[in-house]
């Protein structure tokens, strides 16, 4: 039996393995951007407690005190 059909280049041959590669490598760096400037963007707004004084331990109401 002869296979005619053989297609190197097409999209089950180096086209696709190229397409899927270029795929995962924009999908990795679109989501490296984004987490960087997640990281960025929350470094900026640090936490400020507003009476250091009140602050009890194991006392939920610390969490009045963080002024965001």
């Amino acid at each position: 039996m002869e296979n005619t059909n053989r297609n190197v280049f097409g999209l089950h041959g180096i086209t696709g393995m190229l397409i899927a590669t270029v795929l995962l490598l924009s999908i990795l760096a679109g989501l490296t951007v984004w987490g960087i400037s997640a990281q960025q963007e929350v470094a900026n707004k640090p936490y400020e407690i507003t009476t250091p004084q009140a602050i009890k331990m194991n006392d939920t109401a610390n969490s009045n005190l963080i002024k965001r």
